[in-house]
């Protein structure tokens, strides 16, 4: 078993994630050995919140050449967590 603060990398912040916030739907960048139930423990523990569930989506790395060295960029992995309608919310941000 992994440490929890290691299957979670960081949260994505865009337009449409913040959108997703107001249903209680977080996504976050994870870890891509990680599976569903250990980014669940891993949003309980960390967060102190009641996950009911969770999508996890596989990104392949792009091409990418500098002059005539070609490779590919690192594959990610991103999980959208949906909470319990009587969890309370996470707070990325202090207002």
């Amino acid at each position: 078993m992994r440490d929890h603060r290691d299957v979670l990398k960081r949260p994505v912040i865009t337009e449409r994630s913040t959108d997703l916030m107001t249903e209680k739907k977080y996504t976050f960048e994870v870890d891509v050995r990680a599976n569903k139930t250990e980014v669940k423990d891993a949003v309980e523990a960390i967060f102190g919140v009641d996950v009911d569930k969770v999508n996890i989506m596989n990104y392949k790395g792009k091409f990418r050449r500098v002059g005539r060295h070609s490779g590919l960029t690192n594959r990610r992995r991103k999980a959208i967590v949906t909470l319990k309608a009587d969890s309370k919310e996470i707070e990325f941000f202090e207002v």
